[in-house]
């Protein structure tokens, strides 16, 4: 895990593997950001002019690298480009620093340390930076061959791939101040459990299955003093949670329902987090087509994200109550499937007809947002990669947010996009509904074709308690990311909506959602 330290020193006195500042594209060519005078000093002040003449023009996640002069004690110059300059008295936005920081961090795999001088005009922006860093040196290595030692120690490990940056040295904040300190802190913490969602998302399917993954969870529990409480096979039939056991069934793993319970002794509210567990998504007997099936050991991503949240609230230390239902199950067929025309009974009692048996997540939501509802939380938000019909709507780097309050929905869409996840609030038409009656169930898994994240949200709000507060956020789009990676996100797990869910929980303990 990349290491993160205040640095007392200066970028001309640092002693590291290099040193990373910033340059805005300008009217006029590149414009070094505050932080690279020291920097732009040994460079004789023509660094801009150098960057020029080599074509950099600050765009942002631009990385531009330099042979260091004399007058600075690291060997390479990182220049990263942080996108336009911005208008004249404002400074740079947190989540561009925060890209800039990670596009930096991933062109530093292989080193042991940097020095990041970006622009630090306030706390929120040392902490956005050092977020960002920490993030963008995320590698997911758990499959390959451990470390090499026949290589330097700590630089490849055993198929020769460069290891993450060693550590991060942020320079322009106050190693003494207490609000840089607790900054620092919460970057560090949710950047890990960030990078935790990551790992269990990446894991291979073999491995990381219904029980694995709440072994996981119990063994963080009792890290970090949050209780935890496991259903497996038996006591979900004793319980009725035929949602559950209908999606898991064909599975020779079988389905968990696992409750992750964070109290604060002085906390006035409550926030319950479920999150859609598909281990492993075939689709069941409605098999998926070829060439949709390589990637679906994304689909437990919603709760790989509510699990992380919860171990964030708990080592910030969150004065407001957070539980997480994580809805645990593989979608396999076989000869015990559940069948397209099956009706199942849910937790709830309501009966439901599966025409599809891909659309599973909403059948182990349900069960999990019943079981949820009945502890009468202040507001319940579920997070899934749910619907395909999203990813068309919204694209592959937004969610969408659907709620039963207007004004919680706008809430969250707000919190997202402060703390740089894209988002956008998505309607609940009530006359979507009707497309679900079913003749021979309370409710049928599928409805209409056009605004099919829409219908799965609908159905989904049949199974929250009567005058409670929800939010649904379908990340099918940003949960899993096939392409080349970009600024602080890689190939791969993204962790997506961990960032939102935890200031979420923030907002909550400070009393700010009313």
């Amino acid at each position: 895990m990349t290491a993160l330290t205040l640095s007392t020193a200066g970028a001309a006195t640092l002693r590291a593997d290099a040193l990373v500042v910033g340059v805005a594209k300008g009217a006029k060519g590149p414009v070094l950001a505050p932080g690279a005078e020291a920097v732009d000093k040994a460079f004789d002040g023509k660094l801009a002019t150098v960057l020029d003449a080599l074509g950099a023009a600050g765009a942002e996640g631009e990385v531009t690298k330099l042979p260091a002069p004399d007058g600075l004690k690291v060997p390479v110059v990182i220049a990263v480009g942080l996108g336009s300059v911005p208008e004249k008295d404002e400074a740079y936005g947190t989540e561009a620093l925060r890209r800039a920081a990670g596009s930096a961090a991933r062109a530093l795999t292989g080193s042991k340390k940097a020095g990041f001088a970006l622009p630090v005009t306030s706390v929120e922006d040392a902490e956005a930076i050092a977020e960002g860093a920490l993030l963008g040196a995320y590698a997911f290595t758990a499959y390959q061959g451990g470390e090499n030692k026949l290589a330097p120690k700590g630089k490849k490990n055993g198929n020769g791939a460069k290891l993450p940056l060693g550590e991060v040295a942020l320079l322009g904040a106050k190693p003494r101040d207490k609000a840089f300190k607790a900054a620092a802190e919460r970057a560090v913490a949710v950047a890990e459990e960030i990078n935790r969602a990551r790992d269990l998302i990446n894991t291979p399917p073999n491995d990381l299955y219904p029980e694995s993954f709440a072994a996981v969870a119990t063994a963080a529990g009792k890290e970090h003093g949050i209780k935890v409480q496991v259903l497996d096979e038996k006591a979900l039939v004793k319980g009725g949670f035929g949602g559950l056991l209908g999606v898991g069934q064909g599975s020779t793993h079988g389905p968990r329902l696992v409750k992750l319970a964070y109290t604060h002794p002085k906390a006035e509210k409550t926030l319950a987090l479920v999150g859609k567990g598909i281990t492993y998504d075939s689709g069941g007997i409605s098999l998926k087509p070829a060439g949709h099936n390589e990637t679906m050991k994304c689909d437990m991503s919603g709760a790989a994200a509510v699990f992380a949240t919860v171990v964030a609230a708990a080592r910030l230390g969150l004065r407001v109550n957070v539980t997480g239902w994580l809805a645990l199950a593989e979608n396999m067929p076989s000869g015990n499937a559940t069948r397209p025309g099956d009706v199942l009974r849910m937790y709830s009692g309501k009966t439901v007809e599966v025409l599809n048996t891909d659309a599973e997540g909403r059948l182990v939501l349900a069960d999990a947002l019943t079981r949820a509802s009945e502890e009468n939380p202040d507001a319940i938000v579920d997070v899934a990669t749910l619907t395909g019909a999203m990813v068309l709507a919204l694209g592959n780097r937004t969610f969408g947010i659907m709620a039963n309050d207007d004004a919680f929905r706008t809430s969250v869409h707000e919190i997202a996009e402060e703390v740089g996840e894209a988002s956008w609030p998505m309607p609940l038409p009530a006359d979507l509904r009707k497309g679900m009656d079913s003749p021979t169930a309370d409710i049928a898994n599928m409805g209409e074709r056009m605004g099919g994240g829409l219908v799965a949200g609908l159905f989904l709000q049949e199974f929250v308690g009567e005058g409670i507060t929800w939010a649904h956020l379908d990340i099918a789009g940003p949960a899993f990311h096939e392409g080349a990676p970009y600024g602080y996100t890689p190939k791969g797990g993204t962790g997506s909506a961990v960032r939102t869910l935890v200031k979420l929980a923030e907002r909550t303990a400070a009393g700010d959602l009313g």
